[in-house]
C-alpha cells in the first residue's frame, strides 16, 4: 500500500528551507516523513491558514464539545490540535503511520496541556482507532490510500451510527498538492466510497483548493 501518512505528504512539500510554504506546495516530494522536528515549522505555517481555513471547516462541521473524532493523516497535529481545543468534552485521536510524528503529536498534546488528544501509531491498511466516533476527518490524505474501497469498508465499523467521514483532498487544475494525474475529483471518490457502502451527506464550497465532502453510512 502507498504511504498514506503525515498530511506532509498530503501537501506535498519540498526540502528547500528557504521558498515559502506557498511555493513548496506545488511540488511533490516522496512519502516518508521520520524526521517530525524538521517538518513540523512547514507543515504549522501560519500562512497555510490562508487557503486551508482550519476554523472554517471544524466550524462548518458543527460538532458539539462532546463529540469523538479520529484524524487520520493527522502528522504534527495541524488539525487535530485544533479539533482537541474545540472538542473539550470529547475525545480526538491523532493517527499517523510515522513513529516520529506520533512521537512529535504526543509530546505537543502534553505540552498544550490537551489531555483529550491522544495518539495512535496505525498501520497502512488499519488505523486502530480504539472505539467508535462521531466523526472520521482525512485532509489531503485520500489520495495517498491504496484500496480504498476495501479500506474505508472495514473503517465504517470506527463510525458511530449517524457518524460523518469527511474527506478534504486537493481539486485537480490546483496549483497546491500533487500532480493532476495523482490527484481524484469529488465525483470519483463518491463513487469509491459508494463501493464501500457511503453516501454523500454535506458538502462545502468554499476552500479554494479542495473539496469538502462528508459522507454517511447507506
Amino acid at each position: 500500500m502507498r504511504s498514506f501518512c503525515c498530511l506532509a505528504a498530503l501537501l506535498c512539500l519540498s526540502a528547500c528551507p528557504k521558498r515559502t510554504a506557498d511555493q513548496i506546495h506545488d511540488e511533490h516530494m516522496p512519502h516518508r516523513f521520520e524526521h517530525a522536528e524538521e517538518w513540523a515549522a512547514r507543515f504549522e505555517d501560519p500562512s497555510r491558514d490562508a487557503w486551508q481555513q482550519p476554523e472554517e471547516v471544524i466550524k462548518a462541521l458543527g460538532l458539539p464539545a462532546t463529540a469523538s473524532l479520529a484524524d487520520i493523516g493527522s502528522a504534527t497535529g495541524y488539525f487535530s490540535v485544533r479539533f482537541a481545543r474545540a472538542l473539550p468534552e470529547g475525545a480526538v485521536y491523532g493517527v499517523d503511520v510515522e513513529s516520529s510524528m506520533v512521537d512529535y503529536l504526543t509530546k505537543r498534546a502534553e505540552t498544550e496541556k490537551l489531555k483529550n488528544l491522544k495518539t495512535i501509531l496505525g498501520a497502512y491498511d488499519d488505523p486502530k482507532i480504539p472505539q467508535p466516533v462521531d466523526c472520521i476527518i482525512v485532509v489531503n490524505t485520500y489520495h495517498h490510500i491504496s484500496e480504498r474501497p476495501a479500506y474505508f469498508a472495514r473503517l465504517a465499523a470506527s463510525l458511530k451510527p449517524g457518524g460523518r467521514l469527511v474527506i478534504i483532498d486537493f481539486k485537480k487544475g490546483s496549483k497546491r498538492g500533487p500532480p493532476d494525474a495523482d490527484k481524484l475529483s469529488p465525483d470519483e471518490v463518491t463513487k469509491e466510497l459508494a463501493q464501500a457502502g457511503y453516501a454523500v451527506a454535506s458538502t462545502w464550497n468554499f476552500l479554494p483548493d479542495q473539496y469538502f465532502v462528508a459522507y454517511s453510512r447507506k
